[in-house]
């Protein structure tokens, strides 16, 4: 017997919301350093990263504050975006971050 599944039936792959923004970041851990990420709200995810539970990275050196921010129009230009942005030099990303507007500040 051959079962087939209406549609609706099936659950969502990755159910994306059109029009929602990602973002790349950048984080200025405490010793200095640059961690680069993506996510879709990346006030929310610094604050992670301060409590400890973002990244590992931050485990030798606290996140300190959101240096940089970069909307994309979706999930995989955010990606792809990273990609590059993680291949830069250390003063290639500071440049990004001195022309960065008004960093987010955590509160």
């Amino acid at each position: 017997m051959t079962t087939t599944h209406e549609p609706s039936e099936l659950p969502a792959q990755n159910p994306a919301e059109p029009g929602k923004p990602w973002f790349v970041y950048l984080v200025r851990a405490a010793n200095g350093s640059l961690y680069c990420g993506i996510s879709d709200d990346p006030v929310r995810r610094f604050a992670k990263h301060q409590s400890g539970k973002g990244a590992r990275f931050f485990l030798s050196s606290p996140a300190v504050a959101l240096v940089y921010t970069e909307a994309c129009r979706d999930k995989g230009e955010a990606l792809r975006q990273e990609r590059l942005i993680k291949k830069l030099r250390k003063s290639a990303k500071e440049c990004l971050v001195a022309s960065a507007p008004a960093p987010h500040q955590s509160r």
